[in-house]
Parts: C-alpha cells; structure tokens; sequence
C-alpha cells in the first residue's frame, strides 16, 4: 500500500481510451514500478462558469479541511491501539481498504446525486465530515476525562511517600486510636532515619516509648508510625517539621478505603469501555470522511479540469503512485502526453514563475494534479 498519490487528469485529443493506453505503455517502458489506475468520475453538472471559479477558490482550504480530520482520527486510532498494547487494524470504507477504494473509486450517486449543482456537493461534504470532527472532540474529550482521573489515582498511589496515597500501605494493626492515644504517620528521609529513631521520643512529652514502627520505603522516604498522647499532637507534628520530618494527615477507615478501591474499578471499567466504544467509532467514522475525501476529490479533478481544458468536459483522469526517485520521470512522461504547444506554454511561464497552479498547487504543470497523503 502507498501512502502518497497524485491525482491527474490530462486533456483528451482523441479518444481517451487511446490516451489511456499511450499512458499505460509510457509507465511501463519507463517507470514500470509505478501503480496507476483509473479515476473514473461521472457527469458531472457543470454549471456556469463564475460558479466553477469561486468554487474553485474554496477547494483547496476544504480539501486540507476534509484531509486534515482523516489524519485526526487515524491518529486517534493508533494512540488507542497503542494504549491496549494492540496493532492497528487495516483502515476500510465499508470493508474496502482505503487504498482499494482511492484505486478503484466508484461514485456513490444515492448519497451524492450527479445532477445536484457541485458547490451542494462540496458544502454537503464539508459539513457532514465537519460534524464528524466535532462529534470526535465530544467523544475524547470525554475519554481524556476518565483517563486524566484515573492517571490522578495512580499518581497518588505511585508517586512518593511525600504525596502518595497512604491507604493501601497502613492495616488496621498498625494504628492505635483511642480517647487519649493517636498514631502518626512521619515521613522521614531515608538518610535521616537514624536521627528519627534516636530522637522521635523526645520531640515532645507523652510520646509512647519504642512505639515507632517502619511500615514501607521508596527510593527518597521510609513510612514511620509513632504513639503519642492527643494533646500533644500538635506540639510533636511542630517538632517533627522543625527537624524535617513530615506528618501526614491520615485517618484509617475501611469504609473510605474500599470506596477508593470502588472508584478505580469503576474508573478503570469506564476508560476500557469508552476506549472501545471510541476506538470503533473512529474506525467507522475514518470510513466515512474517507469516503467522503475521495468524493471532494473527484469534484475538485472536474472542476479544475473544465477550468483549465474548457467545455465540453473532454478529460482522462487516473490516480497513480510514484516512488520519491521516479517523480521527475513520471512527470516528464505526463508533460509528454500533454499537447505540445500547452506544454511549452505552461513550462515557459513554470521557469519564470508566473503562474500559480490552478487549485494552489506549489509545483505548476500542463495537465491538473493534486497529491493525497494517507497519512
């Protein structure tokens, strides 16, 4: 599968089936390794001229439009593939792969009638893929939601002792809380916690003698308890800062514990269910804008066509797939299929560079073309 096509169409002389063989027989004498296929469109209604030039105007800026939320929701496929450990899966347009449906286009007349004027066309596509997006921003944003509190939780129970959740270290034995005695929980620097053993005791009065136990340790801090008298909590958590330890605020509750235990599974169901939930509708969606580009696409191909070869439509279109190293080749073969005198004409004006290409191409050729990026 290519990741880059041109789309191209040349005039027709003669008949374009003739053309079609002359350029099948140039890619394959001097660029065989180049894919092409036909880019059949159908009749489209013309309309007038100002019509088509103020359209015209417009088809660059939708088609980055149309092209840039295709990319948007390719990549939120591939960010949700790689959070579940998973491969992307083939992209589709109802189970077409995207490169089988760009190579072998057909126009879908039910959703997009022939005789409807082309700036419907164009304006129906621009809005039914601008709801798209905004119906993806709703839907991560919703996402990013659950996962951002859920990163939160785990942060606390993973961060350091100076900020981490304490709950899932501290068991029921660990604490004495009564009318006149409460536990406290220090957290002392790893290469203070010599001096905090020698010293807890004498922070202040009433603190229970050897009552100091060492419940945990991370890489900067270890988890102390110590006994003491309620009235002089206080005084000992003042201490202990005086001297860097910190006091945590803790009250041990099992009602509460098992409610945050409830929260993260409740949290981690609703990320998994909406990451799925996300994860397949951006691939039905990537389906329809998709569909959609190749649509916008074959209008802007007509359009530009009859713009630059005049009435009546008289035009070869085809989509082909050039190596980076065969471009200048392939492009001198397109030159070639060109009239004469049109290519000498847009190639003198290409050298001084005074024209600008029809559909605000950077590079300015004798025939229309316009590139697709899959990704």
């Amino acid at each position: 599968m290519a990741n880059r096509y041109w789309v191209v169409s040349l005039p027709v002389q003669g008949s374009a089936s003739s053309l079609w063989n002359r350029l099948q027989e140039q890619i394959s004498k001097h660029s065989f390794d180049t894919p092409l296929y036909r880019f059949n469109i159908p009749s489209l209604r013309v309309g007038t001229l100002d019509s088509l030039l103020s359209l015209s105007d417009d088809l660059v800026k939708s088609n980055n439009f149309v092209e840039g939320v295709s990319h948007k929701i390719r990549r939120q496929i591939e960010e949700l593939e790689r959070v579940s450990g998973g491969e992307s899966s083939s992209l589709t347009v109802d189970g077409v792969p995207v490169d089988s449906y760009l190579t072998r286009f057909v126009w879908d007349e039910a959703k997009y009638p022939t005789m409807s004027p082309l700036r419907e066309i164009v304006d129906g596509i621009h809005s039914q893929v601008a709801k798209i997006e905004d119906d993806l921003k709703v839907r991560v944003g919703e996402y990013n939601n659950v996962r951002s509190q859920l990163n939160a939780i785990n942060r606390k129970q993973a961060g350091s002792l100076a900020v981490r959740d304490l709950s899932n270290l501290v068991k029921p034995e660990d604490i004495v809380s009564s009318e006149h005695l409460v536990t406290l929980l220090a957290v002392v620097p790893k290469y203070s916690q010599k001096d905090w053993l020698a010293s807890y005791e004498t922070l202040t009065n009433y603190v229970v003698p050897r009552s100091s136990k060492n419940l945990y340790e991370d890489n900067e801090y270890a988890l102390y308890t110590v006994t003491l008298f309620n009235r002089v909590a206080d005084n000992f958590k003042t201490s202990a800062r005086e001297k860097g330890f910190q006091i945590r605020e803790f009250e041990y509750s099992p009602e509460a514990q098992e409610g945050r235990k409830q929260e993260l599974e409740k949290l981690v169901q609703d990320q998994e269910g909406l990451r799925s939930s996300l994860l397949q509708w951006c691939y039905t969606s990537y389906g329809e804008v998709f569909s959609s580009w190749m649509h916008f696409c074959a209008v802007r191909i007509f359009s530009e066509s009859i713009l630059r070869y005049g009435l009546p439509p008289s035009f070869l279109s085809f989509v082909l797939a050039p190596s980076l190293k065969g471009e200048k080749k392939v492009r001198h073969i397109l030159e070639g299929l060109c009239d004469s005198t049109n290519s000498t004409y847009w190639k003198a004006e290409d050298e001084v560079g005074a024209m600008a290409g029809l559909g605000g191409e950077a590079d300015t050729h004798p025939y229309v073309s316009f590139t697709i990026n899959l990704i």
